[in-house]
């Protein structure tokens, strides 16, 4: 896989406080959708960290203090900016690990980057200018999420507009496109068309499973085509994973239908390091 078709733009060899890209770990992003309390996240956390440091792949952990795109104003969206950044705190205090947060608004940048090693931009809003901006200027690394709206070659204009606000530490991630109503499908070239723009890939595959709106008041899911669709991201070739896990997903307050439990995750992780493993061992000229 062409690393960059950008000669100017040196492919990143670090994201956050993790390398990343040829011959790095997997970067995971993980952890519960959102803060539902701090001691259910630093549980999560804590098993979390034990199933990554038995695969060898490097953790970054994620969890939102607001989830501001839910689609009933009856869904539960989490503690807030304050009381959320504190537990997130907490979390890394105990643990010592990275955090990764989603920010919705550009007044929620630097109050975030205070705590958040990883400044997450969703995928509803990969076209916001200022919050691009003020994610680039904050200092963080920055994961944008790519839009169920969007072709994947079109995300070389959040590519620019953090590049030309100063930000060089960017992850691009791909969750899915719109098909139709109330379903989402995964295109396997975004994955490469992305890491042609001279950035490292991550593929998001618990929200590739959602079916939006398909639970009436809220967004539904089907967890059983999480591990093929990663297996599937990590034959292609990526540089890191994303995945929403919670200790019982059928009763989590957000993205239940779309986590996995933690071994699920263990499962899935022995799975995609194989694969991993394997394509290392091709010759250069075939590998991703």
């Amino acid at each position: 896989m062409k690393t960059t078709d950008h000669p100017s733009a040196e492919f990143p060899k670090t994201f956050g406080p993790h390398p990343i890209g040829a011959g790095a770990p997997l970067v995971l992003l993980c952890g519960p959708d959102v803060i539902e309390g701090p001691e259910i996240t630093l549980r999560t956390a804590r098993a979390v960290q034990e199933i990554a440091l038995r695969h060898g792949v490097s953790l970054i952990f994620k969890c939102s203090f607001d989830k501001a795109n839910r689609s009933s104003i009856q869904s539960f969206r989490g503690p807030g900016l304050e009381e959320g950044l504190e537990i997130l705190a907490w979390v890394k205090r105990e643990t010592s690990l990275p955090i990764v947060t989603d920010v919705h608004e550009t007044a929620q940048v630097a109050r975030a980057a205070q705590v958040a090693d990883v400044l997450q931009v969703p995928a509803f809003l990969c076209r916001q200018t200022d919050l691009l901006v003020a994610c680039a200027r904050s200092g963080r690394a920055v994961n944008v999420k790519k839009g169920q709206f969007l072709a994947p070659a079109d995300m070389r204009h959040a590519v620019q507009k953090i590049r030309q606000s100063g930000g060089r530490d960017l992850l691009l991630t791909e969750r899915g496109s719109t098909f139709g109503y109330q379903n989402l499908v995964v295109d396997m070239r975004s994955l490469a068309i992305m890491r042609a723009l001279g950035v490292p890939v991550c593929f998001d595959a618990t929200h590739s499973v959602q079916l939006p709106g398909a639970a009436g008041d809220s967004t539904g899911g089907d967890r059983r085509f999480v591990r093929p669709l990663a297996r599937a991201a990590a034959a292609v070739g990526v540089d890191a994973l994303f995945l929403e896990v919670h200790e019982r997903p059928d009763v989590a307050l957000c993205d239940g239908p779309n986590s996995l439990d933690f071994a699920d995750l263990d499962r899935l992780l022995a799975e995609v390091c194989a694969i991993r493993g394997a394509l290392a061992t091709l010759p250069s000229e075939v590998a991703p």
